[in-house]
């Protein structure tokens, strides 16, 4: 299905991601010891999830001024590097208050490379294999959940909670030297001439879209269901379902398992029967999860591990006819841009939620972490808007795939 450049172009797209969701995720897990070491509440717990969303949704907004007059392997390594730097500060962080500050720092650089990540897959692989190439991208979430949650926690376990950012941004360095040898140069979306706009002609053009409308707001309902879930998944699941911290990495372990089999599989099925049809199928299968996780009473760990690996199945498999679906709303000359509006509305859907389930969730005399089923109602209601909102976006990419022109120059 992929030649050999495009298997090397989308694992390497792959890894980036993989240190990307590992820096966000290993916040969930690390919560009940960060909030043990720093003594914090739940509401400034949820605000460490938050700084980084807020600042990544504010460049990615900036950046959907600028992102499609460079190439894109040179944005790329620009703010992959400020990643990877900005991890490191977490690393070196002494206080809540600084590791606050390098939160949203990184979120600044990090938040701009899901967008430029999806804007190369798009400008590389047409749309009638797009679902596919979606698939294999999001096994980075898998493989981040199999070996870099369990590692990060590891390691915080065996040294202290600053190790898994130090590993994580040193690491993210010797990847900014694969990505200079193995990405090529991507500048096809600059040869073609168009007329001279003002800045703001990027907002612009959205905002007379209809169809590139509903597809933010349809993206900014689905992530802002499932973010009022996931900061309090591991806090809860040990304040209040009886799960150990040391036990925590089997839930990431076994769920990632379970995706590095299914993500692909999604993919080829939003291909051959549809991204509208599979997103509708994921969405209300994950209502099942979203429900059990949110008024779960103390169980046998088999029972904890079995409704997570469901819940890591089904909410990630969902996303990946949603990008395609998202993906194919724009064209190669400003999908750049309009993929960094996207993650900017993510991002901040993202922070609202996280920032509300802080607000709304507190912590009981005993310990226990209350009112997380509410959070549950929110996520479930945002998934009918998303339901609703999908059937009302129509991909304009669908050219057969002999039209296709390559996207991407030769560099191999």
């Amino acid at each position: 299905m992929f030649s050999r450049k495009e298997k090397i172009l989308l694992a390497v797209l792959a890894c980036i991601q993989f240190s990307s969701i590992v820096d966000f995720m290993i916040m969930m897990p690390l919560g009940p010891q960060l909030m043990r070491i720093f003594q914090i509440s739940p509401h400034q717990f949820g605000l460490l999830v938050s700084s980084y969303t807020f600042a990544a949704s504010i460049s990615g907004f900036f950046a959907a001024f600028f992102m499609d007059k460079f190439d894109r392997k040179q944005s790329l390594l620009f703010f992959f590097v400020g990643f990877s730097l900005g991890t490191i500060a977490c690393a070196l962080s002494p206080n809540y208050e600084v590791l606050l500050f390098s939160r949203g720092l990184t979120g600044i650089f990090g938040g701009v490379l899901s967008s430029l990540v999806m804007s190369i897959v798009s400008d590389a692989i047409s749309y009638e294999r797009r679902g596919s190439a979606m698939g294999v991208i999001m096994t980075s979430f898998s493989m981040a959940s199999v070996l870099g949650v369990p590692l990060s926690l590891w390691l915080a376990n065996q040294f202290n909670w600053h190790a898994p950012f130090l590993f994580l941004g040193v690491g993210s360095l010797v990847l900014c030297g694969v990505i200079w040898a193995y990405i090529p140069s991507m500048r096809a979306h600059l040869l073609e001439r168009r007329p001279r706009q003002p800045f703001y002609s990027v907002l612009t053009n959205i905002a007379t879209n209809q169809n590139q409308r509903r597809a933010l707001y349809f993206m900014s309902a689905v992530m802002f269901g499932h973010f009022a879930i996931i900061p309090f998944v591991s806090p809860t699941l040990v304040a209040n379902v009886g799960l150990r911290e040391d036990q925590l990495p089997l839930m990431y372990i076994i769920g990632g398992l379970c995706t590095i089999f299914t993500s692909p599989f999604i993919g080829r099925l939003s291909d051959r029967f549809g991204k509208h049809r599979i997103f509708l199928i994921g969405a209300l299968v994950t209502l099942i999860p979203y429900t059990l996780i949110t008024h779960m009473k103390p169980s046998p760990l088999w029972l904890i591990l079995a409704i997570c690996a469901f819940f890591f199945v089904s909410s990630g498999g969902r996303m990946i006819p949603a990008t395609a679906l998202v993906s194919g709303t724009s064209r190669p000359e400003n999908r750049g841009s309009f993929m960094s509006i996207v993650s900017c509305v993510q991002q901040l859907a993202a922070a609202i939620s996280s920032y509300i389930a802080g607000v709304v969730v507190t912590k009981g005399a005993s310990g226990r972490l209350e009112n997380y089923e509410i959070v549950g109602y929110v996520a479930i209601s945002f998934t009918f808007v998303a339901i609703y909102l999908s059937r009302r976006i129509s991909a304009i990419e669908q050219k057969p795939q002999e039209e296709i022109q390559p996207l991407v120059e030769p560099a191999f």
